[in-house]
């Protein structure tokens, strides 16, 4: 079905494993011409299909220097301009579709080439934290103004509203049924009420494709560019009001919502426990992202200037297996990217992404709700995806509609967005999108080998881990 009709020019920025995927969603949901999009690009990888599908295409590696000139006789009023791309800076290019009169959307913000891992940088100032308070300052200059859709992938993005899901599940199995709540004070308050303490994002990829990882190679499932990045980056997450024990090597930050904290340590070599229904209990890597900053803020509750209810909110992310290698190898060269890279999708030849969210600490124990997303259901569903970026590509499908329908709502994300439009759009592409509930919790077969210094007096803390 068509879920709404467009007039206007849609600018793609980046054209990687996202970009191919979502191309035919677009084309497929929107009422629009093929000769109303047009992909600009770093690379050459995916020409062939922008001619298969008739969109103009441009190789074109966007830098600080360039952006304008090339973007510019590409927007105008009523325009869209979707970023997909990586060193490309969301602030620059959310000021210039304002100033063009056009909407706008990505799913991560991202700086400029080399501010992940600039070393002149402090570890607060390469932080997901950092660029989602320099997108959000842009909120005041250009309210009202052309929708701006910040962070609306599958994570960041669709488990946002995937927490929103569960919160009305648990109230419901719980006996206390409610309507959804209309403000984020109501959404807070409904999260507390439930008790609410601790949120995963809990991730397990078990796709495998026909030829292993080899040395020297980094292999993904999605962008390996992206994933480098973001698992270089310090590990980051919501801190909760209820936490008793800080970490050793955390800090906070001296600016912003103050809503999360940072480890002196790569996501990408920080593990934590976590579950998911079909793989139960597993070790995902602390990888920063918006999302674990952006919900704890969310549903922040605060009396009189003083915050009395947060979660702590973390993802937790068990990548494919060759993934998990090419981490390990990654770490072993001090974080200098492999001379090769690989993202897999039509050598996959089995597996699962399993997405979704652990609530902890209500009434029934855990609760996980999310997609569970097969390559072969993949394939059937969209060409040119994998189960883990059919997952990114329709909340980039959903979030692209939802501006579209309403389109002066100036800086936003996904938080403040309608879950269930979210999920109406998106749902057809996620699978089997179940909830579960289990007795699982951290603390389940600890110090069994051997003796660990856990403290019982607060059930939802590891300090081995040092998270909650």
């Amino acid at each position: 079905m068509k879920h709404c009709a467009y007039s206007g020019r849609l600018v793609m920025i980046g054209f990687g494993s996202i970009g191919q995927g979502v191309l035919p969603l677009l084309l497929r949901h929107v009422d629009m011409r093929r000769e109303q999009i047009t992909v600009v690009t770093a690379e050459e990888r995916g020409r062939e299909i922008a001619e298969e599908y008739g969109v103009a295409f441009i190789e074109n590696a966007l830098t600080r220097d360039n952006y304008r000139q090339v973007l510019e006789p590409l927007l105008g009023k009523g325009d869209f301009l979707l970023n997909l791309s990586v060193d490309v800076s969301s602030v620059a290019l959310i000021r210039l579709a304002h100033e063009k009169g056009a909407l706008y959307l990505d799913t991560c913000v991202e700086p400029w080439a080399g501010g992940y891992t600039d070393p002149r940088l402090t570890p607060s100032q390469r932080s997901n934290y950092a660029l989602r308070e320099s997108a959000l300052a842009l909120k005041p200059e250009l309210e009202g103004g052309p929708t701006a859709v910040i962070a609306h992938g599958a994570n960041p993005g669709l488990v946002s509203h995937f927490v929103k899901e569960a919160l009305l599940n648990i109230a419901g199995d719980t006996g206390r049924p409610v309507k959804a709540p209309k403000d984020r004070q109501g959404w807070g308050a409904l999260a507390n009420d439930l008790g609410v303490k601790v949120i995963h994002i809990a991730e397990r990829d078990t796709q495998v494709a026909d030829t292993p990882k080899a040395p020297g190679e980094f292999v993904n499932t999605w962008s390996v560019d992206g994933f480098v990045s973001e698992g270089s980056q310090p590990s980051e997450l919501g801190w909760g009001t209820h936490e008793k024990h800080f970490p050793q090597d955390a800090a906070r930050h001296d600016f912003g919502c103050d809503s999360a904290i940072y480890l002196q340590r790569p996501g990408a070599s920080t593990r934590v426990r976590t579950w998911t229904p079909l793989e139960g209990p597993f070790h995902g890597f602390l990888v920063t992202h918006n999302e674990s900053i952006s919900i704890a803020d969310y549903f922040t509750l605060k009396q009189g200037g003083t915050v009395h209810y947060r979660p702590t909110v973390h993802y937790a992310y068990h990548p494919c297996d060759d993934a998990v290698l090419s981490l390990h190898e990654l770490a072993g060269k001090n974080w200098r990217l492999q001379s090769q890279k690989r993202l897999i999708v039509n050598e996959i030849v089995k597996g699962v992404d399993e997405l979704g969210v652990l609530l902890m600490g209500h009434k029934k124990g855990v609760y996980w709700y999310g997609s569970r997303l097969g390559i072969d259901e993949a394939r059937k569903l969209v060409p040119f995806n994998n189960a883990t970026s059919l997952q990114v590509t329709a909340g980039v499908l959903a979030g692209v509609i939802w501006a579209i329908e309403n389109p002066r709502a100036g800086v936003i994300e996904a938080d403040h967005m309608d879950h269930q439009r979210i999920m109406e759009i998106s749902r057809p592409y996620l699978g089997e999108v179940v909830g579960v509930y289990s007795d699982w919790n951290p603390l389940q077969n600890r110090g069994v080998l051997f003796s660990e210094p856990l403290d019982e007096s607060c059930p939802w803390q590891f300090k081995n881990f040092r998270v909650a």
